[in-house]
C-alpha cells in the first residue's frame, strides 16, 4: 500500500493562501512559515503530517498527496477546513 509523508499549511483564505506560497516560492523556509501562519495544530511542528496511507486524509488532500510531485508546494487546495499549501516530503508506491 502507498504510504506518504507530506506536511501543510492551513490557511482560511485563497488570497491568504497564494500569499504565503509566493514567500516560500522567493525563498522562506516552509517549516518557519507553517509555524507563524498555520491555523492546524501541525503548525507548531512546521506543518509535517507525519506518514499517512490513502483514506486517512481529506479526499482533496489525498488526491494532491498521492498523485502530484514530490517536493513540489501543492496548492491552494480547498478542503473543508480551510486552504491549504501541501508540500509532499515522501512517496512509496
Amino acid at each position: 500500500m502507498p504510504k506518504a509523508k507530506a506536511r501543510h499549511i492551513l490557511v482560511p483564505t485563497e488570497k491568504a493562501c497564494e500569499d504565503l506560497k509566493q514567500e516560500i516560492a522567493s525563498g522562506a523556509d516552509f517549516a518557519d512559515v507553517a509555524a507563524k501562519h498555520s491555523q492546524c495544530p501541525s503548525g507548531r511542528d512546521g506543518g509535517a503530517l507525519g506518514e499517512f496511507g490513502p483514506g486517512q486524509m481529506v479526499r482533496e488532500f489525498d488526491e494532491v498527496v498521492f498523485g502530484e510531485e514530490v517536493g513540489v508546494v501543492h496548492g491552494p487546495i480547498k478542503t473543508q477546513f480551510g486552504y491549504h499549501l501541501v508540500e509532499i516530503t515522501s512517496r512509496t508506491d
